[in-house]
């Protein structure tokens, strides 16, 4: 039997629900070459979109959509293996054909290359610095004039290239090069939200108006419902709308968290979900969070765990007051404003003009739970 709910890893088509809009203006953009920056708080589905809309156009013979991971680079020559290995690997059919391809397009590179068992490619690419911008960053564009296809570079994490060495310099590289490319379109996204509106939306950095920003928001409710009850149903299980809706308020329509509190309220039905079992559900949510939300709270100060503990119940929009200052033990007004920016460059909190919202709202459930630890602390 297939696993009814998916978290934790991006979905496929059979757990994918709405973005109805966001998938047909993605597909448009892939079409027509229109670089996409996709900006949201983390876990709302940004990589299983771009996932299913590849799935989707993945037989159209005049697109070619690359998908690679940024996050374990740490270096500038990290970014270009990885681009480098996976643009070779994702538009070669065969083995012969990869390498055939490497020697082609990477001449400049001499690249030595490596095949794992299972047919996993590596390079380790010898060449000076000016090789690698000249040669790697326009490779893709080669690639596609030559065979005569449009090529979608796709690269999630993308906001780890801000914590290169002199990363500004870095990007003015990767825009320098990259703008200029005809038949080669780029959609760029990440986990770091803000780390991210900074890269694309303020006129000081290089990849300023880079392209089409497109800022995903949560799911509806009434289209979580009828998933919900939809994979439900084909287990041969019943739940309510009501039950539904209280999952999704729960977590705050968090993508992530609503497939895995579905998946734990499911785990404890027999024919028909119940509120006790929704009950059992949260607590195995929090418990199953426990040590992750308690190593949250080591990394934080004194004034930020008070902070955290202010925006968990409720107060997103004065914290600045008095009244609040006073009872949460803020410090000052300044103060306030320095553990926000703290707390938003740790990416525990969203800020959107006045309002402060937790990034993660089971983390705010599971510390209004434990709200004497913090209290005797």
């Amino acid at each position: 039997m297939d696993n009814p709910f998916v978290y934790g890893i991006a979905t496929d088509c059979n757990h994918f629900t709405d973005r109805e809009e966001e998938t047909k203006r993605l597909s448009l953009n892939f079409t027509y070459g229109i670089n996409t920056i996709l900006i949201s708080p983390r876990r709302l589905g940004k990589t299983s979109l771009v996932n299913n809309v590849s799935e989707q156009m993945a037989d159209i013979k005049s697109l070619k959509i690359i998908r690679m991971d940024a996050f374990a680079c740490r270096n500038e020559d990290d970014f270009y293996r990885l681009f480098a290995t996976e643009i070779i690997r994702q538009v070669s059919s065969k083995t012969e054909n990869l390498i055939e391809n490497a020697k082609r397009f990477l001449s400049n590179l001499v690249p030595k290359i490596s095949i794992g068992q299972e047919g996993d490619v590596s390079f380790s690419l010898e060449t000076t610095e000016e090789h690698y911008s000249s040669d790697v960053l326009t490779l893709p564009e080669k690639i596609a004039k030559e065979k005569g296809v449009r090529i979608v570079v796709c690269i999630d994490e993308f906001q780890q290239i801000g914590e290169f060495t002199d990363s500004l310099t870095f990007q003015r590289k990767l825009r320098s090069a990259w703008q200029l490319q005809t038949n080669t379109s780029y959609c760029l996204y990440g986990s770091k939200r803000h780390v991210l509106m900074n890269m694309f939306a303020k006129a000081s950095y290089p990849f300023y108006k880079f392209g089409d920003i497109v800022l995903l928001d949560k799911i509806a409710t009434s289209y979580w419902v009828e998933y919900i009850q939809n994979q439900f149903s084909k287990t041969k299980k019943t739940i309510s709308v009501e039950l539904c809706e209280s999952i999704c308020e729960y977590v705050e329509s968090n993508s992530s968290y609503v497939q895995q509190l579905s998946w734990l309220l499911w785990a404890r039905t027999g024919k028909v979900a119940n509120e006790e079992s929704f009950r059992l559900a949260k607590q195995d949510l929090l418990n199953q969070n426990h040590i992750l939300f308690l190593k949250y709270i080591n990394e934080l100060s004194g004034y930020q765990v008070n902070m955290i503990r202010a925006i968990s119940e409720g107060h997103t929009t004065d914290l600045s007051t008095g009244k609040i200052i006073s009872e949460y033990n803020l410090g000052s007004t300044a103060n306030v404003n320095r553990v926000r920016k703290a707390l938003e460059a740790k990416e525990f909190v969203e800020v959107t003009g006045k309002k402060v919202e937790l990034s993660d709202p089971v983390f705010g459930r599971w510390v209004i739970k434990n709200l004497n630890l913090f209290l005797q602390s």
